[in-house]
């Protein structure tokens, strides 16, 4: 599989998501408290992200 999410565990020990494309990190989230949580991101990333607008403040 070329896209993946991986949960993580940091050295605070707190649960992250990172999305991997062929290997290479493309984001991560912030550190939950719990598994549940970060499956939680992991759900509303893929429900919401499809529309999300581009904010470009480079301009």
């Amino acid at each position: 599989m070329a896209h993946k999410f991986e949960i993580y565990k940091d050295k605070a020990g707190e649960f992250r998501v990172r999305f991997k494309y062929n290997s290479e990190v493309m984001f991560s989230t912030e550190g939950y408290a719990s598994k549940a949580s970060a499956k939680n991101a992991i759900e509303s990333i893929k429900k919401n992200g499809p529309d999300a607008a581009v904010d470009d403040t480079t301009d």
